[in-house]
């Protein structure tokens, strides 16, 4: 099995593995290791799921409350990253349901290789930051508006470079579908966002 995704070695899969172990021993300066190692990832993830910055920061506590409690019974058949993942698609989709609303996402106005042109930083007309604004908010509102497992495939391919077949593992999914999923995402914010896109 490949173990790289976007420059992750097997050495540092084989590192995560060991702290597991440790951690399972009970072992705390372990899994502050390993909290650090990851933190960046499961707020990330949570974040552009999430919106809110307390509700990210409550989400990322439990998922490494559940990665501490669950050390013991932890067997590497998958990546480390794919396996704290999946806890953060758990917390995060239960976050989702429970609340009932689509939080806003802080986003980069190129969803998953759709090239929308901003205009050249060099040579703005007066207006052009006020059309760009305009343009990110539109991104925006178009991604919270996707299902919620739409939205996680494309945050977790967009933003975290993951694999057809990581995501699949993530949301316990075909690579097939997982296709499926983001062609339709993409599709709908080309809809979405036509008046952008010249469309």
């Amino acid at each position: 099995m490949d173990l790289k995704r976007a420059g992750r070695p097997a050495e540092e899969e084989d590192e995560d593995v060991r702290l597991m172990g440790l951690i399972a021993r009970g072992d705390m300066p372990a899994f502050q290791q390993l909290v650090e190692r990851h933190q960046a990832l499961v707020t990330g993830t949570a974040a552009r799921m999430l919106g809110s910055n307390s509700d990210v920061e409550d989400i990322a506590q439990q998922v490494f409350i559940r990665v501490w409690k669950s050390a013991g019974r932890y067997r590497p058949r998958a990546k480390f990253t794919t396996w704290l993942l999946k806890i953060t698609r758990n917390l995060v989709f239960n976050e989702l349901r429970r609340t009932k609303r689509r939080a806003h996402l802080p986003l980069q106005p190129d969803p998953e290789g759709e090239e929308i042109a901003l205009p050249d930083e060099t040579t703005r007309a007066p207006d052009a930051s006020l059309l760009e604004n305009e343009l990110r908010t539109a991104i925006e509102d178009a991604i919270t508006e996707l299902p919620d497992t739409q939205r996680m495939a494309l945050v977790l391919r967009r933003y975290e470079d993951l694999s057809y077949e990581d995501i699949a593992e993530v949301l316990d999914l075909s690579v097939p579908a997982v296709k499926s999923l983001l062609f339709r995402a993409r599709t709908e914010l080309r809809t979405r966002l036509a008046k952008y896109l010249g469309g």
